[in-house]
């Protein structure tokens, strides 16, 4: 909770930085997909990835601890969706996503982490 209360916007958060950072990294290895996935894997995997950074920032400025976890579990969601869309892409063929699952991973340890220290520091 001590980095939400030196930190003065969403992108202060290391967990958010990280996560922005997956972010990029997904569309540039989509870049690389067939031409047939270009409306249907590419675009939910980039939503997807997009909705973790999203709904951090959104949680962010919620008043309210439980609006916080709620927007924090949403994302938590979106970890585990690109997660499986990760392990396709991978399966199908369209290059090796073990880095960004683990970048993934990272992400996911440390938003749990912070919602964690969040909701410890109001109960």
């Amino acid at each position: 909770m001590a980095e939400s209360v030196k930190s003065q916007s969403f992108e202060d958060l290391t967990v958010w930085q990280k996560a922005h950072g997956f972010v990029l990294n997904v569309y540039r290895y989509t870049k690389k997909f067939p031409r047939e996935e270009t409306f249907v894997l590419v675009p939910q995997l980039r939503r997807a990835a997009i909705s973790i950074t999203s709904n951090i920032a959104e949680g962010f400025k919620r008043k309210k601890s439980a609006d916080k976890a709620r927007f924090y579990n949403i994302a938590e969601g979106s970890i585990s969706e690109c997660g499986y869309q990760l392990l396709l892409a991978h399966d199908l063929g369209y290059g090796d996503s073990t880095n960004l699952r683990k970048d993934l991973a990272e992400v996911s340890r440390l938003l749990h982490s912070y919602t964690s220290a969040m909701l410890k520091a109001t109960y």
